[in-house]
């Protein structure tokens, strides 16, 4: 899999089975807690049942904690890496799958939502109204 950004192929859902490897591939920074969270290799961990299975886990544990957050509370964060990170939930917030959906609110956008700042809260917005999925119940502050 190689990486292309999200807005140069939007239209193409990621399986469900392949969203932990484009967790590895996109934030490669997540590779230490994969490891950990599956006490197996990361490339290992991301292909077995067990990462889709365990989605709120991988994505609480191996990317909005270790990862997202630190970034969205920093002083000066890593600009790319941010943007690697919304790239990645640009490509599964709408997915088709309510399994997956629910990881992504609950796991990811609930949690960061009081850390954003105000642009990225707007974009935030705008990218779950392109999908027609605007997210109810996160506090808007």
């Amino acid at each position: 899999m190689s990486y292309v950004p999200a807005e140069e192929n939007p239209a193409t859902e990621v399986p469900d089975a392949e969203i932990p490897s484009l967790l590895l591939h996109l934030i490669p920074e997540s590779a230490d807690s994969i490891t950990e969270l599956f006490d197996q290799p990361a490339q290992t961990a991301v292909t077995s049942r067990d990462a889709v299975v365990q989605l709120y886990e991988l994505l609480t544990e191996c990317f909005t904690t270790p990862v997202l957050m630190p970034q969205l509370t920093s002083d000066s964060p890593d600009a790319q890496l941010l943007r690697r990170c919304w790239d990645f939930v640009d490509r599964i917030v709408a997915h088709s799958s309510m399994h997956v959906r629910g990881a992504v609110y609950f796991e990811v956008l609930e949690t960061a939502w009081p850390y954003m700042r105000d642009r990225t809260r707007t974009r935030t917005l705008k990218m779950l109204d392109t999908y027609d999925v605007r997210v109810t119940g996160i506090n808007r502050r």
